[in-house]
């Protein structure tokens, strides 16, 4: 796992952005970057960033994040449509904790198959276990009192 980095000049993807650093590029526009992620979990498996550097979903700007959504959305859609995917996830991972690696915003778009020779991905937990729900209830009367 990398370590945390701080600042721009030091960041892998601010070094795609600025084409220092070679990537399959799929998409840009005047916000966004995308491109093939090197340890993809499934065919087809990228990464939609925010040009900007910003270091997790808590530091990046509001106008930054809803850009780089709604471009992980069109890429989506498109990979459905062009990779024969059953489905796609968007995932974020935002502090170590929660497996970020690279320390600049980015969602991954990762098209799902029914083919397991196309799909490398397996849920980290067993859904379908609900948990207590007054434990649950606590956590949202809380969130909600927060927000």
């Amino acid at each position: 796992m990398s370590d945390q980095v701080d600042s721009a000049e030091q960041c892998v993807f601010c070094g795609i952005v600025a084409g220092t650093i070679p990537c399959a590029k799929v998409a840009e526009d005047a916000t966004t970057f995308a491109f093939m992620d090197i340890d993809p979990g499934s065919d087809g498996h990228l990464l939609v960033i925010p040009k900007r550097h910003s270091a997790d979903l808590v530091q990046i700007p509001a106008e930054d994040l809803t850009a780089t959504t709604l471009a992980a959305q069109r890429i989506a859609i498109v990979a459905l449509s062009e990779l024969g995917a059953d489905g796609v996830n968007l995932l974020h991972c935002s502090g170590v904790a929660a497996w970020q690696t690279v320390f600049h915003f980015h969602l991954h778009v990762i098209p799902r198959y029914r083919d397991k020779g196309k799909d490398r991905l397996e849920l980290p937990f067993e859904p379908g276990r609900p948990a207590d729900t007054e434990a649950i209830a606590e956590r949202a009367r809380k969130l909600a009192g927060a927000l």
